[in-house]
């Protein structure tokens, strides 16, 4: 019988201690006197977050099938245990065999937003692992991070000893070997380091030296080393086919965040808004087959016991064969009682008559995400929706029985006037106004329209990695703006405005484009406190304030300046695919209120055809 880690007086002190006693269904077990390779992949969140996210279900899965290696889960603890374990010196532990993390051979920490980095800290410092990669020694594990956050990884690179960039189903096998046998030749840890600096998609930060100029800006960036390459090149999965699918996903003993099975049906976006980062790094669009779908979806429903199917991709709608899926999942599994969710899909007649099948209308509301309020600024971000498109969606939708409508806009966006921050109500309003038109007999009560604005922040490898930000008192004026002009609407009464935190914007902001100098202000914050700090409740901005001060970074120059199209950039170190002639090109579209047509429609020349295969393709097949 396995020995927890955790008391049970502990345990009973603790919220949720499902969180850290593992077993669960589906979990892997292994003997770990029969493994050369121990890996422990983390989340740097709570339990009920990280177990939900698929690309650590599927490397999990994809680990544990070798049988040199055994993979183990980690999630960051909660407040109330952090402090338990600090004052009772209990290290950071894994949860199929309890074991403490210093002990295993890896550290996989995967990186989904910049608001988890001091939780990246904290994994490290209760783990009894040096914070910086420099003072590790041959008896820390290798601590690798991967994930969307790596396509600028300088904020945290000190941090770390390597990082993976791009889809895991490549050359993790091939990192793992190279592990292995260094290992058994009594190989030291910058043998494996160097050797691993030459695997493809591989970046280790130690390998590479940074010089600025007096004003701050990169002077330049290059390896230190003769045997690793200049430029990283981001790892694509082209054959979906071939690509790793977990057969029996972990089932938790507490309800997750995602608690249903997910298909991964493409990965990719054809559509190329212009400040999503997702739809740039993600390129090519990859289908997958969907007969492997159907029986995927009957596999994983059988292992898990899940009464719920979520379709996962960045843009539902453009999956060729979705009709077919989505109806033969219907017809297959609502006998049994089993839900379909259909995320991210455009509000067309086909998706509402499949959300009439598969949703309690009376219950369900339907969300469209227009990003801004008015055609100018939504041609400006390439989002390829007009007004006329979301208010026939509207209306079908009204007529089809729904009365509750989410709407989803961005404030602070490139070239933004004050008459596109009132279109969001006025849009709202339209909206509203389209509902009353049906006869009051054929309605269902009154309507209710919520509307949610978030605040921009410019990503690396989108078009707008050189714009500027606002400041938090202007992110907030721009709210302001909005909320006035919906108070001002003759349907005020139905539409509910809520908008983002701003100042939690501006520190995202500064981690996304930040560069290795960063690094001491997460050091600095998570020393003073800082943890969790995408939680509403635990983010303390005084603290983040105090860091900059002591550190003397100022984040200003990190958010507010807008980049020359000749400076270095903290990433331009990484082939992402998309070139940056196509973003720079894409930029001055952007300027000039240009659509560019979506990869279906015409190719844009964004240079991922190098990857030979997927949506680039399709007319040549």
């Amino acid at each position: 019988m396995r020995k927890l880690a955790l008391s049970d007086e502990i345990l009973l002190s603790v919220d949720k201690a499902a969180r850290y006693i593992g077993g669960e269904i589906n979990s892997v077990m292994k003997d770990p006197d029969k493994v050369d390779i121990r890996f422990a992949m983390a989340f740097p969140d709570v339990f009920e977050i990280g177990s939900s996210h698929l690309g650590m279900q599927i490397l999990y899965h994809m680990f544990n099938q070798r049988e040199d290696t055994w993979c183990e889960r980690v999630f960051s603890p909660w407040l109330d245990l952090d402090q338990i374990m600090r004052r009772e010196k209990i290290p950071l532990f894994a949860l199929e065999s309890q074991d403490p993390v210093r002990e295993f051979d890896f550290l996989g920490i995967t990186i989904q937003y910049e608001m988890c980095y001091t939780n990246i800290l904290q994994l490290l410092d209760l783990s009894r692992i040096p914070l910086y990669a420099r003072e590790r020694t041959q008896e820390d594990p290798i601590v690798i991070g991967g994930g969307p956050c790596v396509f600028n990884p300088e904020p945290i690179a000190p941090f770390f000893d390597l990082f993976y960039i791009g889809e895991g189903e490549t050359v993790y096998h091939q990192l793992l070997d190279l592990y292995k046998e260094n290992k058994r030749k009594g190989g030291r840890r910058e043998d494996f380091l160097l050797q691993a600096a030459q695997v493809p998609g591989i970046y280790v930060p130690a390998f590479y030296d940074v010089t600025y100029h007096a004003d701050g800006t990169i002077a330049s960036f290059g390896p230190n080393r003769p045997q690793v390459p200049e430029k990283i090149q981001k790892q694509v999965m082209m054959d979906m086919t071939e690509a790793y699918h977990m057969p029996d996903p972990v089932v938790p003993f507490i309800k997750a965040t995602q608690d249903r099975v997910t298909l991964e049906i493409q990965r990719g976006c054809i559509r190329g808004c212009r400040f999503c980062q997702a739809g740039m790094i993600y390129r090519p669009t990859r289908e997958r087959d969907v007969e492997a779908l159907k029986a995927e979806a009957r596999r994983m429903l059988k292992s898990t016991g899940h009464e719920e199917i979520s379709l996962s991709s960045l843009s539902s709608s453009d999956y060729s064969q979705l009709e077919e899926l989505v109806t033969y999942l219907i017809d297959e599994f609502k006998s049994q009682g089993v839900n379909i969710s259909l995320p991210s899909l455009r509000i067309d007649a086909f998706a509402l008559d499949v959300m009439s099948k598969v949703q309690d209308i009376r219950k369900s509301s339907l969300t469209f995400a227009p990003e801004a309020g008015s055609q100018r600024l939504r041609d400006v971000i390439n989002k390829g929706l007009t007004e006329e498109v979301i208010l026939k969606g509207a209306m079908d939708a009204f007529r089809g029985g729904w009365n509750r409508v989410k709407l989803y806009f961005m404030l602070g966006l490139p070239t933004e006037t004050q008459e596109d921050m009132r279109g969001i109500a006025h849009l709202a309003e339209k909206i509203a106004e389209e509902y009353y038109t049906i006869p009051k007999e054929q309605r269902k009560g009154k309507v209710q329209i919520n509307v949610s604005t978030s605040f921009f922040v410019p990503k690396p490898f989108t078009p707008f990695q050189w714009a500027p930000m606002f400041r938090e008192e202007e992110f907030l004026e721009k709210a302001k703006v909005v909320k006035e002009e919906i108070r001002a609407q003759l349907n005020q009464k139905s539409i509910h405005y809520n908008w983002h935190e701003a100042n939690v914007t501006i520190l995202e902001g500064f981690l996304a484009r930040g560069d290795r100098r960063c690094a001491s202000v997460i050091e600095a914050a998570y020393k003073k406190g800082a943890l969790y700090d995408a939680w509403s409740e635990s983010f303390r901005p005084k603290i983040w304030r105090e860091a900059f001060d002591e550190t003397g970074i100022n984040p200003d120059f990190y958010t507010l300046r807008e980049r020359s199209l000749e400076e270095i950039l903290p990433w331009d170190f990484i082939d992402a695919g998309v070139t940056k002639s196509f973003l720079k090109r894409e930029w001055e579209q952007a300027k000039k209120e240009t659509v560019t047509p979506n990869c279906r429609e015409k190719c844009s020349g964004c240079g991922v055809k190098q990857y030979g295969g997927g949506v680039c393709y399709e007319r040549q097949s």
